[in-house]
């Protein structure tokens, strides 16, 4: 068949070209022809991803304050903008580029699927699009694997659209628990939960994209949200157990939290810095998941706002609660190391299980 996925592919961060990657590479082992659909809203998109999110800081964000974020913030975007573009045309088979409903509508194939990342909830504006719900699709099947909310506090009006268009699938699974709950008070269908699709591929197998790395023990921070208190745990963590900290971010003003700054490297790079790592620190779901790939001791400190709930399924699955750091001044986490022979049979298990599910999902 020929699938075409809609996932969030093009915000400037790894995560999201990581698990549009591994969606592509699966159904294309499964023996299918897959396109990323190249769907980017102009609001998410250079200058106005800028001001639509600075307009998202709210009133206690005042003119002038708005003004020096968007002065800081946009060139650092568009350094992030021009390199993800440059790697999503390496590593992705994509659509032509798709800004709006009516282009959307326009595309052909067999079978569409609402792929993986935080796809049913709020875009940068605050407001969900009904494009990841694939509503511009007349005539064909539509599914999803492992779409995600982000969260779960939505009102009760967004739960009833949320329930009309989800209504129109013909298969849905989830990537977190509280996602299958979410589906059961709309009373929607759900085939299960299922594993991100990085997580669908081994960690030897992303090892293949990864380069030779920087060599010798140090500890990697890996942080997506504004955390001083992240920041300040990740440096404290590393003079603690008495090794260099780098800090990996594709936003420069990261630059300022502590560490070895290693900033917006090549896809390869990026996955050695995690390979390599004696610990990772890290509020990333993604993050987490390629810890778990790679088989490295991580600290996880939950993002601090309302899209947790992503990182503690994936380690309630794991048996990996006791990872969650909830005391920033204690570090013995240091000393409990992780036993992944119990951990890879687990996700062994939940990998055959979810390529079962998929499979399901595309009639094969």
């Amino acid at each position: 068949m020929n699938i075409k996925v809609i996932t969030r592919h093009a915000p400037s961060n790894y995560g999201s070209l990581l698990q549009a990657i591994a969606t592509q590479t699966v159904l294309e082992r499964l023996g299918h022809g897959c396109e990323i659909i190249d769907y980017v809203r102009d609001d998410e998109h250079g200058l106005r991803a800028v001001t639509t999110a600075a307009a998202g800081k709210g009133d206690r964000f005042g003119g002038a304050r708005k003004l020096a974020y968007i002065a800081v913030r946009y060139p650092e975007e568009k350094a992030a903008e021009i390199k993800f573009e440059r790697m999503r045309s390496r590593y992705l088979k994509l659509t032509p580029r798709c800004r709006t409903h009516g282009d959307l509508a326009r595309l052909k194939a067999d079978l569409f699927m609402t792929g993986s990342d935080q796809v049913w909830g709020p875009t940068l504006g605050g407001h969900y699009d009904e494009a990841y719900f694939l509503s511009f699709v007349a005539n064909a099947p539509k599914v999803a694997y492992a779409a995600s909310f982000g969260r779960t506090d939505f009102t009760p009006q967004t739960l009833a659209d949320y329930g009309r268009l989800l209504s129109a699938y013909d298969g849905i699974a989830v990537r977190e628990d509280s996602a299958v709950g979410l589906l059961r008070q709309m009373g929607v269908a759900c085939a299960g939960q299922v594993l991100d699709p990085t997580l669908l591929l081994t960690g030897a197998e992303w090892s293949r994209l990864a380069d030779g790395g920087i060599g010798g023990r140090y500890v990697l921070v890996y942080q997506l949200h504004n955390n001083p208190a992240l920041s300040d745990y990740a440096v404290r963590f590393a003079r603690h157990v008495g090794l260099p900290l780098y800090r990996v971010s594709p936003t420069f003003h990261q630059v300022r939290r502590g560490g070895r700054f290693v900033f917006l490297p090549d896809l390869p790079h990026f996955l050695s810095l995690i390979r390599d790592c004696t610990y990772f620190v890290t509020d990333s779901f993604h993050g987490t998941a390629f810890a778990l790939n790679f088989g490295r001791q991580f600290i996880e400190i939950l993002p601090n706002n309302k899209t947790g709930n992503r990182n503690q399924s994936i380690l309630q699955l794991t048996g990996l609660q006791g990872r969650i750091a909830t005391d920033l001044a204690d570090y013995s986490l240091a000393d409990s190391p992780i036993d992944y022979g119990r951990v890879d049979t687990i996700l062994a298990e939940e990998r055959s299980k979810s390529m079962e599910i998929l499979k399901s999902l595309i009639g094969q």
